[in-house]
């Protein structure tokens, strides 16, 4: 599913993901990063395959999952194009890990976005950019989402720690309410839109483009010459925006997880 973009490109896209998710707990296991993190968000809080190494799947698996039981976590494993080994979504499977949650990243050049600093549904002037810090922000999101208090203490602290730059805004209408909120993180030209999100109540009015706008010129005046996001396969609405701002589909990933039960 490369599409237009280069293998390379798409590599280096992977690899700005996992730095802008990086938690505080996390290690390594054979080639294998493990991440602990309570959040909701299973990218700081699964496996990630990236090197061949040394020990079987089944015996890397083993060590991995005793980490997780550890700590109370359900284990996730992210399966990617570039997870290493290869074969590694088959052999999961005939190990009766279940798959879940089809993600597609979708990529686009800055150069080739719709003007980021264009007109929209809803005009910059209509509402307000609120910087926010990790705190508020992962409070804000968490309320939103139904996080739990201990998850959205944890998404604060991975944004604080995170070895990419954080830029959370929240957009407050004429009102004083705020309808909207995201986070960019950029390292050196690339830069990942997160934690989009429009209240229930403002939908279909243009926010959400509207504030991905704002924060792709933002990234673009530090330099970022690439973007990329993650959004469910099955979440057409949000791709719609993204597609209409100039991103296309580049390759897809999932998780592997032992039964809930």
């Amino acid at each position: 599913m490369n599409g237009p973009f280069e293998t390379e490109l798409l590599v280096r896209v992977e690899e700005a993901g996992i730095n802008a998710s990086a938690p505080r707990e996390q290690l390594w296991v054979d080639g294998w990063l493990v991440r602990l993190s309570p959040g909701k968000a299973k990218r700081a809080r699964c496996i990630q395959a990236v090197a061949p190494g040394r020990l079987s799947v089944e015996a890397r698996l083993k060590r991995c999952l005793a980490h997780y039981a550890g700590v109370g976590l359900r284990p996730y494993v992210r399966i990617t194009p570039f997870s290493q080994p290869p074969d590694l979504d088959a052999r999961l499977a005939d190990l009766g890990m279940e798959r879940i949650d089809d993600t597609r990243v979708m990529v686009a050049s800055m150069a080739e976005l719709s003007d980021v600093t264009g007109d929209t549904a809803i005009a910059a002037s209509d509402v307000r950019f609120q910087p926010a810090a990790a705190t508020v922000f992962a409070e804000w999101i968490g309320s939103q989402r139904g996080s739990s208090s201990a998850e959205r203490i944890a998404h604060a602290e991975r944004l604080c720690d995170a070895p990419v730059r954080y830029h959370g805004v929240l957009v407050v209408d004429p009102s004083g309410a705020t309808v909207a909120g995201g986070q960019v993180a950029v390292e050196d030209e690339f830069a990942g839109l997160y934690d989009i999100f429009t209240v229930a109540s403002a939908r279909n009015r243009g926010l959400a483009r509207t504030l991905c706008r704002h924060l792709l010129a933002y990234a673009a005046a530090q330099g970022a010459g690439k973007a990329y996001l993650q959004v469910e396969a099955s979440n057409e609405s949000a791709r719609r925006v993204y597609r209409r701002l100039g991103f296309e589909d580049a390759y897809a990933y999932h998780y592997r997880s032992p039964p809930a039960s």
